[in-house]
C-alpha cells in the first residue's frame, strides 16, 4: 500500500545520517563537545566543528556558504560576540547588532537549507535584572535585562523569539538551551572577561609564581550556580538528540549544590597547593549575592543526570591551565 511504502521510506529517513553543525566549535563549550562525543559516538552522526575562520557568520553570503558547503541536517549554535563585561560596557549597540546578525545569518540559512533542529545557547545574562529567584525558562522576557550588557542580552533572547516565529510560520524546529556559569579547559583565562572561574584561576597562577597575595574582589560570599564544560557537552548533545520543546530549558545544577565565591577561591587555591596570603578587598562589591536558576524542568527529563563535583571539575581545568599555560586564551 502507498501509506506502507511511505512508512518504509520514513524509517530510512530515520536511519540517514545525521550532518550536525557545531557553530563556535573552537570555544570552551565547543571543545567539551569534540571531547564527549568521542566516548558517545552515534555512527549514523558526522559532526562538523565550525570555528570563525572557517566563516565569517555576520556575513551573510558566507554563511550561506558553508551550510551549502555541508549541508547539515542539524545545528548546534554555540558561536557570538562575546567579549568580557568590561568590553560591552559602552558598546552596547556593537554587540546587540552582530550577534542579531549572525543569530538571524545562521537561522535563516538553517530554514533555507530545510535544517530538521536547531539547538542555539542563551545565556543567563537573558533573564530581567529585577526579578524574583529562584528563575525559571517562563520569566525571560518579564523585564529588561541588566543595563550593563543589555545589547547582548538582548540579542541573545531574540533567538528564542526567532525560534517561536519560525516554528509558527514554517513548523521548524528550533530551540535553545540558558546554561549557567560555564568553565572548564580551553576557556578564556583573562581578567577583563569578568568571568569568575578562570580570571581566579589566573590570578592563583600569578601569586604563584611571583609570591604576591592572591585578592578577592569583595566578601566572597555571592552564590553561584557552575557548571563544567563536559557536563554542559553532555546536556547538550542530549537536548539535540532528545529535547523537542521549541521553549529554552535551563540546563544548571540544582540549587542545594550553589557555591559562594570564597568556596571556589578555596578549591583553586587548594588546586593549586597555594600556601602564600590570601586578601579579601572587602571593599569591592559582592555583586548579587544570589542569581537562583530553577533545574526544575532539566530535571523532569533527565531526573538521574550526575553533574561533576565542583571541587573535581575544578582541578581539572587547574591542571589543564597549568599544562597548556602558554596558549592559554588570558
Amino acid at each position: 500500500s502507498s501509506s506502507g511504502s511511505q512508512k518504509q521510506a520514513m524509517g530510512t529517513m530515520e536511519a540517514e545520517k545525521k550532518v550536525i553543525l557545531v557553530t563556535g566549535g573552537s570555544g570552551l563549550l565547543g571543545k567539551a563537545i569534540q571531547k564527549v562525543i568521542q566516548n558517545d559516538k552515534c555512527e549514523r552522526e558526522e559532526w562538523i566543528f565550525l570555528s570563525s575562520k572557517d566563516a565569517n557568520l555576520l556575513d551573510t553570503n558566507a554563511t550561506f556558504a558553508v551550510f551549502e558547503k555541508y549541508q547539515p541536517t542539524h545545528v548546534v549554535h554555540l558561536a557570538a560576540l562575546v567579549g568580557g563585561l568590561y568590553a560591552q560596557i559602552g558598546h552596547n549597540l556593537d554587540f546587540f547588532r552582530d550577534n542579531m546578525r549572525m543569530n538571524e545569518n545562521v537561522l535563516e540559512a538553517s530554514h533555507k537549507s530545510n535544517v530538521k533542529k536547531v539547538v542555539s545557547c542563551l545565556s543567563d545574562w537573558t533573564f530581567p535584572d529585577k526579578t524574583t529567584y529562584p528563575i525559571d525558562e517562563t520569566m525571560m522576557h518579564n523585564g529588561p535585562p541588566h543595563p550593563s550588557n543589555f545589547g547582548y542580552s538582548t540579542a541573545k533572547r531574540m533567538i528564542d523569539v526567532l525560534n517561536k516565529a519560525y516554528n509558527e510560520q514554517h513548523g521548524s524546529v528550533f530551540t535553545s538551551v540558558v546554561p549557567c556559569n560555564i568553565f572548564g579547559p580551553h576557556d578564556n583565562f583573562n581578567l577583563e572577561d569578568g568571568h569568575v572561574i578562570p580570571g581566579l584561576i589566573n590570578k592563583a597562577y600569578e601569586a604563584q609564581r611571583n609570591g604576591t597575595p592572591f585578592e578577592i574582589w569583595g566578601t566572597g560570599r555571592a552564590l553561584r550556580q557552575f557548571v563544567y564544560s563536559e557536563d554542559l557537552a553532555k546536556l547538550f548533545i542530549w537536548a539535540l538528540r532528545e529535547y523537542e520543546e521549541i521553549d529554552p530549558i535551563i540546563l544548571a545544577p540544582d540549587e542545594a549544590d550553589e557555591v559562594s565565591i570564597k568556596d571556589i577561591a578555596e578549591m583553586i587555591l587548594e588546586a593549586f597547593d597555594f600556601k602564600g596570603e590570601v586578601k579579601y578587598l572587602t571593599d569591592r562589591p559582592d555583586g548579587q549575592l544570589v542569581k537562583t536558576a530553577s533545574n526544575a524542568k532539566l530535571r523532569r527529563y533527565l531526573p538521574e543526570f550526575k553533574f561533576m563535583s565542583t571541587r573535581l571539575a575544578i582541578k581539572e581545568t587547574v591542571q589543564w591551565y597549568i599544562n597548556n599555560f602558554e596558549n592559554a586564551k588570558k
